[in-house]
């Protein structure tokens, strides 16, 4: 367990490491630099304000030099200022990773208890109308934007009949934990359509394909209910495909969360990431890249974790020689 965690560790920063190089290369190959927007945002900044401004902050030196700079400082936990919020990167991203994690945790909580009970529901009823109006279901939740999704439910439950709050993470004043519920509710409903359908038809198929197996036809031949072949053999093993596809899932629930935190004003990673890099934010802007990252390798490591406690017959020490 202790090689195979630090392995899994070390084959984690490298990606990081790669990560870091070439996000900030490509931020910096961007067309102009803070220092450009400085200058146009302040006319009476001359040339030799804007040579000497950027010789201050490294700017005039090769690219290559500037991020061993910048690598040298994350390394002692320095990642340097952002520029639009005039404080260290890491005390911007502190609050914005509570706002998101806070988002993406309840829709995929919520996303879970209907696609499993639902999946398993479809499985027992094959080609039935029920099979059928879940599969359809699932089939236009997966293909619905999220942008569209958000637009509509704004218009109609903000707008029209007036019930909910359109954007933001609370109202002017007030703060407290009823309207920081109602603030939730439509990006959290907005991000659980968005993932449902993919996982209740992963949970079908995984299930289906478990009771046609011979244990199952074992157990069903002994006088056990279905009730205890489900519950009792078939679910952990039909679990363990959607474990890697929850994992797999991590980035592009991260990457919903950019849009539906833009579409609501909601002040997570997925707004901050985009504000950034439309205002040329390097350092905020790459820590927040890398957290994404991180955030996928860790749902992978969590998934190997799951392997291991729903199969006894997975362990880790045979995954080590694997690695």
């Amino acid at each position: 367990m202790f090689r195979y965690t630090a392995e899994r560790i070390f084959q984690s920063l490298l990606v990081l490491l790669a990560l870091s190089f070439a996000v900030y290369g490509l931020i910096g190959l961007m067309p102009g630099d803070p220092i450009d927007l400085m200058i146009q945002g302040d006319p009476n900044l001359s040339q030799a304000d804007a040579k000497r401004l950027k010789a201050i902050h490294g700017l005039d030196r090769p690219l290559v030099e500037r991020y061993g700079a910048w690598l040298f400082n994350a390394v002692q936990g320095d990642f340097g200022y952002s520029r639009n919020h005039s404080q260290p990167a890491l005390d911007v991203i502190s609050d914005r990773i509570i706002n998101t994690g806070l988002l993406l945790g309840l829709s995929l909580v919520l996303s879970l208890a209907i696609a499993i009970p639902v999946g398993i529901y479809a499985a027992l009823h094959p080609y039935s109308k029920t099979d059928y109006a879940v599969n359809l279901a699932c089939f236009a939740g997966i293909s619905v934007p999220p942008f569209w999704l958000a637009l509509l439910f704004i218009i109609l439950f903000a707008v029209v009949l007036g019930w909910l709050p359109a954007g933001g993470m609370a109202t002017v004043g007030d703060g407290g934990f009823l309207d920081r519920v109602e603030h939730l509710v439509l990006p959290v409903v907005t991000l659980t359509i968005a993932s449902v359908g993919d996982f209740t038809r992963f949970m079908r198929a995984s299930m289906l394909q478990t009771l046609r197996q011979d244990f199952i036809r074992t157990a069903r031949a002994k006088g056990l209910s279905m009730t205890r072949v489900v519950t009792g053999h078939a679910l952990r093993n039909a679990l363990l495909p959607l474990v890697t596809i929850i994992a797999l899932s991590f980035g592009r629930l991260f990457s919903g969360a950019l849009i539906t935190e833009t579409m609501f004003a909601w002040q997570g990673m997925g707004k901050m990431i985009y504000d950034a890099i439309l205002g040329n934010d390097y350092n905020l802007a790459l820590i927040g890249l890398m957290f994404a990252t991180a955030l996928t390798l860790i749902g992978n490591f969590l998934a190997d974790l799951g392997y291991v406690w729903l199969d006894p017959r997975v362990s880790l020490s045979d995954r080590e020689r694997t690695v």
